[in-house]
């Protein structure tokens, strides 16, 4: 390359910054929410809701959840993501891993064209977007390193992130401010907390997080508070993923404050935040030095209250809609299986037959079939109940009570008529 030429690439401003950008035009979101509900709406949900979320026909009584399937903020995001497209129609538009943890959705979204980036690791692709590109912040928002490689790049920004995953970023920022190490009770690979440690770091990007999964985790940090385990067994219990750069728990346990992924197991994050703040007072004498604040989302809590009452009923099984990477999903399912058989499905063709049920197991981490023989005698009345994660679609239920149905002899029209 000559000097000219090089003279020539230094003197050139890098992109612009684009604004992010507004879609939700009131003749825009007419026709996105004529194309969602196509897409997504269930006149069998619908049916059961106006029925108190209960019907028996013949021997079979189904019965949903009072809080099931879609919150405001998946809606949301659908509904920024349709209609990114209407006022793109010819633009590229990116959108950044997937908008929900729903294959059905995502699978609608890749049918508009609308191209998935890698979240996990920014590549190539990041370096080549321009000003003509869109892309698409997922609900669970998105670490800052990526917006700013956007921003730097000049492409539009359509900005789906949950609101009560935005109050936990201004949370753990608030920690950052203030010198407080966020400790983030998530799973360390989430996208949701990936972004939140991001935000972690505070605006001036010297803040600290510890990111913990269980009550195992909270004890070993409680010991380590106590006094009661070395510097060097702390890190190499939680290693690299799960702290921020340069974390020296001598340094910075010394002031904590507890946050959350908004899709936890309520009652889990609850005791984390009792344990960490004894563990504080112990050391301390007081409460000063630990900071908690409730940062579940209501959604979150509403479907695990509804699933806990839907569960003082005696039922047979229990079926769990829902992405099998859907954390708010599968803490449904950890709550279902206290209690009685219970099988996490991803749709309805996850029911095979009367006799075999694929699923997915917990423990496993991975999909199996189980065997399930008290749906087999339609002589013998079965009680079967449903709910779905935030993220799951009402047509995905429906397909699921019409397969519940027809294995029990009961056809569609059986359902509406009722």
């Amino acid at each position: 390359m000559s000097d000219s030429s090089s003279e020539n690439l230094a003197n050139q401003s890098p992109p612009k910054k684009r604004k992010r950008i507004n879609v939700r035009k009131p003749d825009v979101m007419a026709k996105v929410e004529a194309e969602v509900s196509n897409h997504y709406k269930s006149s069998v949900v619908e049916m059961l809701r106006e029925h108190g979320g209960k019907i028996t026909l013949n021997n079979t009584t189904i019965k949903l959840a009072q809080q099931f399937g879609f919150c405001y903020g998946v809606e949301r995001a659908i509904d920024l993501a349709y209609a990114s497209r209407k006022v793109f129609e010819t633009n590229p538009i990116y959108l950044i891993g997937e908008i929900i943890h729903n294959q059905e959705v995502n699978r609608q979204l890749k049918e508009m064209d609308i191209v998935s980036l890698p979240w996990e690791q920014m590549d190539e692709q990041y370096d080549q977007l321009n000003e003509n590109d869109v892309v698409i912040v997922p609900a669970f928002g998105a670490p800052t390193s990526f917006i700013e490689k956007i921003e730097q790049r000049g492409a539009s920004i359509v900005d789906t992130t949950c609101g009560d995953v935005m109050k936990v970023w201004r949370r753990v920022r608030t920690y950052a401010k203030e010198g407080y190490t966020s400790i983030i009770h998530g799973k360390a690979g989430h996208e949701e907390t990936r972004a939140t440690a991001s935000h972690a770091l505070g605006t001036e990007k010297n803040g600290q997080y510890l990111i913990i999964l269980t009550l195992d985790d909270t004890e070993f940090v409680c010991n380590y508070i106590s006094g009661k385990i070395s510097d060097e067994a702390f890190m190499e219990k939680f290693g690299e993923n799960n702290v921020s750069p340069g974390f020296d728990p001598a340094l910075h346990l010394k002031q904590v404050g507890v946050a959350n992924q908004t899709t936890m197991l309520k009652s889990e994050t609850e005791e984390i935040q009792q344990l960490i703040t004894a563990a504080v007072i112990e050391r301390d004498g007081n409460a000063v030095n630990c900071q908690v604040f409730d940062t579940i989302c209501g959604a979150t809590q509403e479907r695990q209250d509804a699933l806990f009452d839907m569960l003082k009923e005696p039922m047979d099984l229990l079926l769990v809609v829902g992405g099998y990477n859907s954390s708010n999903t599968a803490h449904l399912v950890e709550i279902g299986q206290e209690e009685l058989p219970t099988f996490f499905i991803r749709d309805a063709s996850c029911i095979e037959s009367l006799e075999q049920i694929v699923h997915f197991d917990l423990e496993q981490k991975s999909e199996i079939t189980s065997e399930y023989n008290n749906l087999l005698d339609q002589e013998t009345h079965v009680f079967v109940g449903i709910t779905a994660g935030a993220s799951c679609p009402n047509n995905l239920i429906e397909d699921t009570i019409l397969r519940v149905c027809e294995l029990r002899g009961i056809a569609k029209s059986d359902i509406l008529d009722k």
